[in-house]
């Protein structure tokens, strides 16, 4: 895989924090304050996925307004749906699986793409296209912990973002595991409290979540 000079590598992204914020965001007005109460509690990186028309612009504010945080987009289902996270300033794209249209536009691609994976299958499609970083998901109803266990022997290389199912109080099974880097969690920047402008709220969790 290209590292282009400037470019966050994907394990640089996962490594950054051990909870990576996955976000639905209905209302673009709500990314910056968003952004900047996730990074008051010492969490710079988010994942805003793209679920919703508000995604991409939301994307947008947040690199223009809220340079320090990472921000990048989920449910990248497409080549379009990467070219466009790129063009919104998106510095990562995360897919839910993988194809092989979404693999041959992320090779050469401006930004990178973590695959999402399931299975030893997937992983070793992934592994044999250069892919070493991977979501796994949905990660408990996978196999969780046991199953990232599981597959460390055979596949010793690989480090994982399990996403799904993840909550306060299991992410600490997974992150002492030697092949996951964060978790990827919903429990931060819930969806009433977004809505409400809860933002100290929020601001409580991520600097809960960002302790290691």
């Amino acid at each position: 895989m290209a590292h282009e000079r400037g470019r966050l590598s994907p394990l640089e992204i996962l490594h950054t924090g051990p909870v990576l914020p996955v976000v639905v965001l209905r209302n673009a007005e709500h990314a910056v304050p968003l952004a900047k109460a996730l990074l008051a509690g010492g969490i710079r990186v988010l994942e805003i996925t793209l679920r919703s028309g508000a995604a991409l612009e939301a994307i947008r504010r947040i690199c223009s307004e809220v340079p320090e945080i990472i921000v990048g987009a989920g449910t990248v289902l497409t080549p379009d749906d990467l070219r466009s996270v790129a063009q919104a300033g998106g510095k990562f794209a995360i897919s839910p699986g993988l194809t092989p249209c979404l693999f041959a536009a992320a090779h050469d691609g401006p930004i990178p793409l973590i695959p999402g994976v399931a299975t030893p299958s997937e992983l070793m499609l992934a592994q044999e296209r250069g892919f070493t970083e991977l979501k796994f998901f949905p990660a408990e109803a996978a196999g969780g912990v046991a199953m990232l266990k599981a597959l460390h022997g055979p596949f010793p290389r690989i480090t994982f973002c399990p996403t799904g199912g993840i909550s306060q109080d299991n992410c600490k099974n997974y992150l002492t595991l030697p092949n996951v880097a964060c978790v990827g969690g919903s429990w931060i920047a819930l969806p009433e409290l977004i809505e409400k402008g809860e933002w100290s709220g929020i601001t409580k969790l991520a600097a809960k979540a960002a302790e290691r």
